[in-house]
């Protein structure tokens, strides 16, 4: 990823993505915006605790900055499942200005209409951004533990197939800030719930000595499903980016012990 400045706002993009002309794309950060502690600064999620009017300010700050009407934005309630939402134009919007419009219980949306800005949302959890150049077609996804053992990505993947009519081959994945494998401790529990469901013994889990805890690999987990089904690696953009580690740049859920804004992760097909 590569980080620019657009209107003294940081915002950051994927390189594999930059090569598309007919999308517009971007991740944000928690920097640049009106929100108090523990919510400082560019907290865009209305169900965390924050001022409404704030974040709505705060929408408004991102939406100027990035040049896309802020009704065009389309945000999902997201659940940690791995329900995938076909948005259509009459959805364009939803979410904006109240969390109860919002897409009801998705984590994933798709869409191969033009000037919908696919929105998700987080604070650790994965964001994913999908396009495939040759039949115009765009996907968010968002993922923690759980949408990984839902294998949201893959849902994805399965809609932009049968829906749409793509070829893996032609769908280019990107894959955001979020908490790193160096961070990511997760207990007993939730380790047998992940290998069970991914069924494999993998480098996905560190440190795992059966007894206390061990230390995830999101990144991986999701790009070796994203391969599984059929898109080349080449094609996978990983950022890297711990939001943890990160914690000035990004919101950390679990830096700040659960009490946090969130940034966003947004991609929309341009009018020809």
């Amino acid at each position: 990823m590569i980080k620019q400045e657009i209107d003294a706002l940081p915002l950051w993009f994927f390189q594999n993505l930059l090569e598309y002309k007919g999308i517009q794309h971007f991740v944000s950060s928690r920097v640049g915006g009106y929100s108090d502690q523990p919510y400082n600064s560019l907290n865009l999620g209305f169900h965390v605790g924050d001022n409404p009017e704030t974040v709505l300010k705060n929408r408004q700050r991102l939406a100027l900055s990035v040049g896309i009407p802020m009704e065009n934005f389309t945000f999902a309630g997201q659940v940690h499942g791995a329900k995938v939402e076909t948005i259509t134009g009459d959805l364009r919007g939803s979410g904006v200005f109240h969390e109860s419009t919002a897409i009801k219980a998705t984590d994933a949306m798709v869409t191969n209409i033009s000037d919908i800005c696919l929105m998700v949302l987080q604070a650790d959890c994965v964001p994913f951004l999908f396009f495939d150049a040759k039949k115009k077609v765009i996907g968010v996804a968002h993922a923690g533990w759980r949408g990984t053992v839902r294998m949201v990505v893959q849902n994805m993947i399965r809609v932009f197939k049968e829906k749409f009519y793509c070829s893996p081959s032609d769908i280019f994945v990107g894959v955001g800030p979020s908490i790193g494998p160096c961070c990511y401790e997760i207990g007993t529990e939730t380790i047998a719930e992940i290998r069970k469901a991914l069924r494999t013994e993998g480098d996905y889990i560190q440190g795992d000595n059966f007894l206390s805890s061990g230390y995830f690999n999101l990144w991986e987990a999701n790009k070796v499903q994203i391969i599984q089904m059929g898109v080349p690696e080449e094609n996978i953009e990983v950022a890297h980016m711990c939001t943890k580690c990160n914690y000035t740049q990004f919101y950390s859920y679990r830096h700040q012990n659960t009490k946090t804004g969130r940034f966003g992760a947004g991609i929309m097909l341009k009018k020809v």
